[in-house]
C-alpha cells in the first residue's frame, strides 16, 4: 500500500494515516467479522482495497463476511485493551461508513484527503490530545 500510494504522489502524512487505518480495519475484520465465502470459521479471507481519485481523495476499504454487530465506535474504559480503533479512524478520516454488499458481505470504507484542510485537521487533533502527566516518584 505504502509504495503504491507514494507512486501515486500521496503525501507521507496521508500515507501514514492510510496504513494505520488499513491496519485497524483489517484487525477489526479478523476479530469481529466472518470470513468471506461460505466458511463459518477458520482461515477465511477478507478483502482490502484502496484507490486515489484525481481530486486527491483516497478511499480505503476492507470487506468481510459480516458479523454479529455493526461496526460503531466504542467508549472503552481507560484500562480496556481494545475498542479505540474506530475512534482513531474517526479522528484521522474525512468520512467513514459501513456498506452492506452482496451475499452478506460488509465493507467498512474510509475517505482521506491529501490537502491542506486534512493537514490542519491533523494538527488540530494533535493539539487537542495532551500528553498524560506521569507522577514522579519521591
Amino acid at each position: 500500500m505504502r509504495a503504491q500510494l507514494r507512486r501515486g504522489g500521496v503525501s507521507e502524512a496521508v500515507i501514514d494515516d492510510a496504513v494505520l487505518i488499513l491496519s485497524e480495519l483489517l484487525s477489526n475484520a479478523c476479530r469481529h467479522g466472518r470470513p468471506l465465502g461460505d466458511a463459518l470459521a477458520g482461515d477465511g479471507d477478507v478483502r482490502a482495497a484502496w484507490r486515489v481519485e484525481p481530486s486527491g481523495r483516497l478511499t480505503v476499504e476492507v470487506t468481510d463476511g459480516g458479523g454479529p454487530t455493526r461496526p460503531v465506535p466504542a467508549t472503552p474504559s481507560v484500562t480496556a485493551r481494545g475498542g479505540r480503533g474506530l475512534n482513531i479512524i474517526t479522528a484521522l478520516a474525512q468520512d467513514w461508513g459501513v456498506r452492506d454488499d452482496a451475499h452478506g458481505e460488509v465493507t467498512v470504507w474510509v475517505v482521506l484527503r491529501d490537502d491542506a484542510e486534512s493537514a490542519r485537521r491533523r494538527e488540530d487533533f494533535a493539539a487537542r490530545v495532551p500528553m498524560p502527566s506521569v507522577p514522579r516518584a519521591s
